[in-house]
């Protein structure tokens, strides 16, 4: 659907209703089929339900809820309108929820059952409530009260302005405070449009959603873009753990997946390299380059099976995969893909899909998308990463100053990242600019670089690299089960002796990290991270609770 005269929402669902209305949509994993034509149909009842509510052009409506069907119905409904759309994520704390709707002057919220008691409704009396499996409006002793009467008259969606706002998308970033990214219906859109020139969609594609549709993400790739080619969703009644995922994905049989790195690093060092370390041949075949292909192809192919054998795009975005990983997908002939971007951004500024993947690269600029390199290191051709396209925000809510800090005078945006090109014009990114660590002598110390030499270490799940009194200090979080299954023939004092061997396992992981990195980003001492990192809904660690 390249040929959008109005890129708006509400113009792109118009379109979208009548080209697939036999098509199937939004549904639970299971569930009957709900058609295009169906969804047309609860997206305008709701639309005139919202009307008669008193919601319309420019009226903040939050939505604090699970990923289900009637997520994307509310979302549409709240755009069709011409309100503006305040996705909260689920896992946001109580009175983080409670700023993001003072903040945003948020007038109606939809909010999921489970959710309501994250919702103090005394401190909001006026906030209209309404719970999303049923969209009625509640009171405030969370009973559904009388329902908002259907409008008879035949739905017409607001002629709403391709730069009007679309989205208000409270990020939850690694070093602190959220800021409210403001996206306009030709941000989100047009990102859409493009995202198909990356990976081509049809009609007979399957998204299964696995990731929060309140971050950006999984709201433009993994809602509007398959909405916007008439693809079908997805979606699991409980959180994706593997008793319920496994069924869903043998029964859906997905063609694209949408994944942050955590996910598929879970899988590859909690199930596919115990598997091969578990025999001391195929351990030490692995670490041969041509085995490695090998055992890597016949996992693959088993892989490519447990995500139900149709999979073409299985897309990794919001966070940097583990180096190891990556190869592992490479040589598996797993069909990777590794998208580039920011919530400011829509968020695709770049991707590697197919014949672009390249090993640690995140691809070429999606088309339509400027990036440049400002003030890049003559040495390393390293800088900042700009960007300029449709994608890129109308600025943060109320935050006019940290808005005008984030471009440059000739209008890109500094998206905070550190990266270069190759000569062949494919993307690398180095790391955050923020999270750069100056070493004594004035060298400029990559914390991720370090962390990534640091996880692909035998027994390493996650790692955090810190400067602390001026020393490089690594805390290091480690998969105890493996250890424990390891060296589970230890009858007595087995604890005393697994704990032994943990202090063996990081003296040894600290001597190969600092044979491996250079002199001035050796780490001086190494501890145990007992418990998981905090991290973000999209799985980055929260780094500055570390410092």
């Amino acid at each position: 659907m390249g040929d959008l005269k109005k890129l708006t929402l509400p113009a792109m669902l118009q379109a979208s209703f009548k080209k697939y209305e036999k098509k199937n949509s939004l549904v639970f994993v299971g569930e009957d089929h709900r058609t295009y034509g169906d969804l047309k149909t609860e997206v305008e009842a709701l639309g005139g339900k919202l009307r008669i509510m008193g919601i319309g052009r420019g009226t903040k409506v939050a939505v604090l809820s699970t990923n289900m069907p009637n997520w994307g119905i509310a979302f549409f409904a709240i755009a069709s309108v011409g309100a503006v759309a305040v996705p909260i994520l689920p896992d946001f704390h109580v009175a983080e929820i409670h700023n993001i709707i003072k903040h945003a002057e948020v007038e109606a919220i939809f909010v999921s059952e489970g959710l309501m008691s994250k919702l103090d409704q005394d401190q909001f009396p006026s906030l209209k409530v309404i719970q999303i499996e049923n969209f009625e409006l509640v009171n405030a002793s969370n009973k559904p009260s009388e329902k908002v009467p259907g409008d008879d008259c035949p739905f017409i969606y607001e002629d709403v302005d391709e730069d009007d706002l679309l989205s208000i998308i409270y990020t939850s970033g690694t070093t602190g405070k959220s800021k409210g990214v403001m996206l306009t219906h030709r941000n989100i859109v047009w990102t859409g449009q493009q995202s198909r020139t990356l990976q081509h969609i049809i009609p007979e594609d399957r998204f299964l959603s696995v990731l929060p549709l309140s971050h950006t993400f999984e709201n433009t790739l993994g809602l509007i873009l398959p909405i916007m080619f008439g693809a079908s969703v997805y979606y699991l009644e409980k959180p994706p753990t593997a008793p319920v995922l496994l069924p869903a994905l043998k029964e859906v049989k997905p063609t694209i997946m949408l994944v942050v790195p955590l996910i598929i690093e879970k899988v590859y060092k909690g199930k596919i390299l115990p598997q091969i370390n578990s025999k001391p041949i195929t351990k030490t075949l692995y670490k041969v380059r041509p085995f490695r292909i090998l055992l890597s192809r016949v996992a693959g192919k088993k892989l490519m099976d447990t995500f139900g054998g149709e999979l073409k795009f299985f897309g990794i975005g919001g966070a940097k995969l583990d180096n190891d990983v990556e190869r592992f997908l490479m040589d598996g002939k797993f069909p990777l893909a590794i998208g580039y971007g920011l919530t400011e951004t829509s968020p695709l500024l770049a991707g590697a899909v197919g014949k672009n993947v390249r090993y640690l690269s995140t691809g070429i600029p999606m088309q339509g998308v400027k990036l440049r390199i400002a003030n890049a290191d003559p040495h390393t051709g390293e800088g900042e990463i700009q960007a300029k396209g449709d994608n890129v925000m109308k600025g943060y809510y109320k935050e006019p100053e940290i808005t005008k800090e984030v471009f440059t005078e000739d209008g890109w945006f500094k998206t905070g990242d550190l990266g270069k090109f190759d000569k062949f014009g494919f993307l690398y990114i180095k790391g955050r600019i923020k999270n750069m660590i100056v070493g004594a002598s004035g060298e400029n110390i990559y914390p991720e670089e370090i962390e990534s030499v640091i996880n692909r270490m035998e027994y390493v799940l996650e790692s955090l690299v810190v400067q602390q009194k001026g020393r490089l200090v690594a805390m290091v979080h480690l998969n105890m089960e493996e250890i424990e299954q390891r060296f589970k023939q230890l009858k007595e004092e087995a604890v005393q002796k697994v704990h032994t061997k943990v202090d063996d396992i990081l003296d040894e992981i600290h001597k190969k990290v600092n044979e491996e990195v250079n002199k001035f980003s050796r780490i001086q001492s190494i501890v145990l991270q007992p418990v998981p990192f905090e991290k973000t809904p999209t799985q980055k660690i929260k780094r500055f609770l570390y410092y």
